[in-house]
């Protein structure tokens, strides 16, 4: 059932675990994800990408929300429909029309006052239609889906995040503590004592981008100090080059089955997602 990333993230901080938030592309990913979910009775949380939305003329943007809400409509446990850092108010607008029930407006590279504005225009347009609204206070750096551009991380301030989620009223806040997007290249030293810091004085349930590569005790220690959301993409993208290796190498026949040369890839996936639905305590909380 599709549901809004308030819902989701409410429960999960009243109950200390926090919720997989998992980037797809393709039916594929949108169907290993929930069945996956739903197999370990877990919330899920489904993220676009709009570079991934804007292949096939655009085209994305339709094929992805169909495959997410006909995912979430096939099962009973909560799932979410949600535009991960979009940039501008059309990206938002569009999500809206075909039905996200949640989007992220990503105003962390302006100056304070800017970003502020930004998202409370985001706010006043969503909420209109009943969708959740995540923001983005400090600045989650690393590199870009192409791998070819670094941004470094700012920290986010205590002292901002009250005042920031009171002018704005967004629904959950991403914070910088020291992950990164991408593929680490060096293991990430997460800012605990910051992110206790945070907590303390939010009041929204608190995101933590770039889960992929983070080490389980520094995600562990992060959802048990506030985080109620975590974003994976990398991992994903490396399970199912796992997967197509592995049927590459399996089928000697110019000709195999779809769901033969589909197995591999939905196994790899599937052990990914479920492994972080269980690090994060999301099973059994559906």
């Amino acid at each position: 059932m599709l549901v809004t990333l308030k819902e989701v993230l409410t429960h999960a901080r009243a109950h200390g675990y926090a919720v997989p938030a998992f980037d797809f592309t393709e039916d594929i990913m949108a169907r290993t994800i929930v069945e996956t979910a739903l197999e370990c009775r877990s919330p899920a949380i489904m993220m676009t990408l709009q570079p991934d939305l804007e292949t096939g003329d655009g085209r994305g943007w339709v094929f992805q929300a169909a495959a997410a809400k006909a995912a979430a409509a096939a099962v009973d446990i909560p799932v979410v429909l949600h535009m991960d850092h979009a940039g501008d108010l059309p990206t938002v607008q569009k999500a809206l029309d075909l039905g996200y029930s949640s989007v992220m407006i990503d105003g962390s590279r302006l100056p304070f006052e800017s970003n502020v504005q930004l998202t409370r225009e985001v706010v006043e347009l969503a909420h209109r239609q009943g969708v959740s609204v995540e923001a983005e206070l400090g600045h989650v750096g690393g590199m870009d889906l192409d791998d070819s551009a670094c941004a470094e991380n700012v920290l986010t301030e205590p002292d901002e995040l009250a005042r920031f989620v009171e002018q704005t009223g967004c629904d959950a806040l991403a914070v910088s503590i020291g992950t990164a997007h991408g593929v680490y290249r060096s293991l990430p030293d997460l800012n605990i004592a910051r992110l206790r810091e945070l907590n303390a004085v939010s009041q929204v349930p608190l995101v933590l981008h770039g889960g992929s590569g983070t080490p389980d005790d520094q995600i562990r220690a992060a959802v048990r100090e506030g985080i109620s959301k975590l974003n994976i993409y990398a991992d994903l993208r490396i399970a199912m080059y796992r997967g197509l290796k592995t049927t590459a190498n399996l089928h000697e026949r110019i000709d195999p089955l779809p769901h033969d040369l589909f197995r591999p890839i939905r196994r790899e996936l599937a052990a990914v997602v479920r492994e972080k639905i269980h690090l994060l305590g999301a099973n059994g909380k559906a």
